[in-house]
């Protein structure tokens, strides 16, 4: 089968922290020819770093909490337990932006970065790829409360001892897709990590 996209219109319907593109198309059909013509929306967004900053020799996490107004109609519960993330800005290379994110955002330093995947996020409404990375750190330096207060961000930080975060995970606690995704990970190579020479 080739895979055709066949663009008939595209306009931005908004431009703001995200533009909303709305396009008009055809594509290729695994039965053959092409479909009908669509309309579909499309948020058009800069690509993200995401990073899970983990303490090998403490076994231990730091996770952030903060609100997220994509939660808003969960009142209270609209704080989500989350990792470190960043918007990734034309010229910016994502490991810098996971380093400097995690620096920003917990006040711990990455001394090893070791890269997860990249992924698309929403692949149905928008064209954000999360840049996903485990990061090696010193929970001992983790700050109780971070972020910039120019761009809004109210974090509170959370030493959480790994055993403890993949349960939070089990139970149903961590309800947002980078650190689902991040923890689930984790669960897959804690051992390896906990066992490979720092710096390696």
């Amino acid at each position: 089968m080739t895979k055709t996209i066949e663009l008939l219109h595209a306009e931005t319907a908004f431009d703001g922290f995200f533009r909303l593109e709305r396009l008009k198309l055809r594509h290729s059909l695994y039965a053959g020819g092409l479909s009908r013509p669509l309309v579909r929306e499309r948020l058009v967004s800069a690509d993200v770093a995401a990073l899970l900053p983990y303490d090998p020799d403490r076994d231990e996490v730091v996770l952030i909490e903060q609100f997220r107004v994509g939660a808003i109609e969960r009142g209270p519960d609209a704080w989500l337990l989350e990792i470190v993330a960043g918007r990734i800005e034309r010229g910016e290379r994502p490991e810098d932006v996971a380093r400097r994110e995690c620096l920003e955002e917990t006040g711990c330093r990455v001394t090893q970065l070791v890269p997860v995947g990249r992924f698309y996020t929403s692949p149905h409404r928008s064209n954000e790829t999360t840049h996903l990375y485990c990061g090696l750190v010193d929970a001992g330096t983790a700050q109780p409360h971070a972020g910039l207060a120019d761009e809004g961000e109210d974090i509170r930080v959370r030493r959480v001892e790994a055993a403890q975060a993949l349960a939070l995970l089990r139970d149903g606690a961590i309800d947002s897709a980078w650190p689902l995704i991040a923890l689930q990970w984790l669960a897959l190579n804690r051992e390896a990590l906990r066992r490979t020479p720092r710096g390696q």
